[in-house]
Parts: C-alpha cells; sequence; structure tokens
C-alpha cells in the first residue's frame, strides 16, 4: 500500500501509461510488419491471445493505486467524517472480477477453434450478451471509485467534510490519470509523509 502512496509521480505514469503505450506501438508495428512482409493472418491470431494478459497486468496496477489512495489515507480522514467504505470495497471490487473474467473469456476465445476458422460456439455469443448490461454496471462502479479516490484525496487535505463541488477537480484528475497524476501523486505523497493532513479521526466503514 505504501509503494504506490510513496511512488513519484513518473513511476505511477510509466506503469499505468507510458508502458502500456510503448506495449501497444509495438505490437502494433510488429503485427503490421508481419502482415507486410509474410502476409499472414495467423500471426495475428498468436499475438492477440496475450493481450488479456496484458491487460490484467496493467489494470492491477491503476486499480491498486486506487485502493491504496483510499485505504492508506483514511487514518488522516478527521474525526466526525463518514467515509462509506463497505460501499466504496463492493463497488470497486465488482469490476476487478468483471475485467479479470471477460479476460479470461478473451483468452478462451483467442484459443478457440473460431480463432482458427471453426464454427463459433453459440454459448459464446450468449455469454457476450449477457456481459453487455452487466459492463454498463461496471462502468458506473469505476466511476464511484474515481468519485471516492477524489473525495478521500480532498477530504484529507481540506481536514473536513466535501460536497462534490469542493473535489470536483480532483475527480478529473483521477479520471484522466494520466494527466492527473502529475498533480495528485505530489500532494499523496506530501499525505504519506504526514504533511497533507491533520489528527486521526474516526472512519464510518458502514455502508
Amino acid at each position: 500500500m505504501n509503494l504506490f502512496l510513496r511512488a513519484k509521480h513518473w513511476q505511477i505514469f510509466l506503469l499505468t501509461f507510458g508502458l502500456p503505450f510503448v506495449l501497444q506501438i509495438a505490437l502494433v508495428i510488429t503485427v503490421v510488419s508481419s502482415l507486410i512482409q509474410n502476409h499472414d493472418v495467423t500471426f495475428l491470431f498468436g499475438v492477440v491471445k496475450f493481450l488479456p494478459a496484458m491487460v490484467i497486468l496493467f489494470m492491477a496496477v491503476h486499480f491498486g493505486w486506487q485502493w491504496s489512495v483510499v485505504m492508506g489515507l483514511q487514518k488522516l480522514v478527521p474525526a466526525g467524517v463518514k467515509m462509506k467504505l463497505t460501499q466504496f470495497k463492493i463497488f470497486f471490487f465488482i469490476p476487478v472480477v468483471y475485467i479479470t473474467l471477460v479476460c479470461g473469456l478473451l483468452a478462451l476465445l483467442f484459443n478457440s477453434d473460431m480463432m482458427r476458422g471453426g464454427q463459433p460456439d453459440p454459448a459464446i455469443f450468449m455469454v457476450f450478451a449477457i456481459i453487455f448490461p452487466v459492463h454498463l454496471f461496471a462502468m458506473f462502479c469505476i466511476f464511484y471509485s474515481i468519485y471516492f479516490v477524489a473525495k478521500t484525496i480532498k477530504t484529507v487535505e481540506l481536514q473536513r467534510e466535501v460536497t462534490f463541488s469542493d473535489f470536483v477537480a480532483e475527480f478529473f484528475l483521477v479520471w484522466f490519470h494520466f494527466i492527473g497524476i502529475w498533480i495528485l501523486q505530489p500532494k499523496i505523497n506530501k499525505m504519506a509523509e504526514g504533511n497533507g493532513g491533520g489528527s486521526e479521526g474516526a472512519v464510518d466503514t458502514g455502508a
């Protein structure tokens, strides 16, 4: 937990945006180069099957940062301010489980006979039909987590109960993480060092 709280902004940026971006560019260049030289589309299937593992790896860093900020800064929340941690935990883990399951399904799909020209399994289409409404709810949960992370940061910074108007800027900075991390992480570093908040407070962990 302290690893994310004390990490520098450029380190978080590299893990959550820089490295994935470089790998994606390298992947595109490799695929295009192979298609031009060999005209072999089967190579593409061999490459894309690694995408789910890449998504899980880098989303783990992104969600890990959010979890560390919320849980690591709770000791700096002032007394009397109620933070609905149980609700946050529920909404936080729903997209984590969802993304993991979807990546698992995609991995099975990429290794199925359909990717090699065989007949698709009708069950696959049924699963993806069910996934659509779950996907929408997972998106809501992701935005709630962003909301809660921003609220936690601003609560510790101001040392009082806050409303959305107080942390709307932090909300968008967490949302657009590749920009916001350069502004938010230095504040979080100071808070983690004990310079960003006051006394330890009681926290309501109920829903």
